[in-house]
Order: structure tokens, then C-alpha cells, then sequence
């Protein structure tokens, strides 16, 4: 049983795919910090009203809807950079 165990695990590359998510997420954390810390109150400086992540229509928290989707935008880009950066594919050649 344990040699079938650690043939699965290896086979189906469970170890590898479980340190890929460990380091996403601190990954992630990472980015998330510098986008809150850094990129984000230099957005608020530009805008006129330095609270515009509290705007609100009514019952609609129009700020907050901007400030997530802007923090999407923002960690999505990073994100791609780095892929970029560190995931070169060299180009396959048909033969």
C-alpha cells in the first residue's frame, strides 16, 4: 500500500502541485501587500477625495467596488509580469 501511495504521489506530481500552492499563496500575499501598501495610497493621493474607496450611491458602495476592481486589475497585471518573466517558453518549431 505505501508503494502505490508514493507511486500516485509521484506520478501524478500531488508534492509538486501542493509546494506550487504554498508558494502561490505567499505569493500572492506578497502582491496583495504591495498593492495595498505602495500602489494603492499613491492612487489616493491623485484622486481629489483621499477616502474614494468610501464613496457611496445610496445603499451602493461604489468605492469599494472600484477599489477591489482596481486591486484585481493591479494584482492580475504584476501577476502576468512575473509569469512572463519566469515562465519563458521558448517557442516549438514544427519540424
Amino acid at each position: 500500500m505505501h508503494g502505490e501511495f508514493m507511486k500516485f504521489l509521484k506520478e501524478y506530481g500531488v508534492i509538486g502541485l501542493a509546494i506550487a500552492v504554498i508558494i502561490g499563496g505567499k505569493a500572492g500575499d506578497l502582491v496583495k501587500s504591495i498593492v495595498d501598501g505602495l500602489l494603492m495610497p499613491l492612487v489616493g493621493m491623485v484622486l481629489p477625495s483621499g477616502n474614494w474607496q468610501e464613496w457611496a450611491l445610496g445603499p451602493f458602495q461604489i468605492g469599494a467596488v472600484l477599489g477591489a476592481l482596481l486591486n484585481f486589475v493591479i494584482v492580475a497585471f504584476l501577476v502576468f509580469l512575473f509569469a512572463k518573466k519566469v515562465l519563458k517558453e521558448e517557442t516549438v518549431t514544427k519540424k
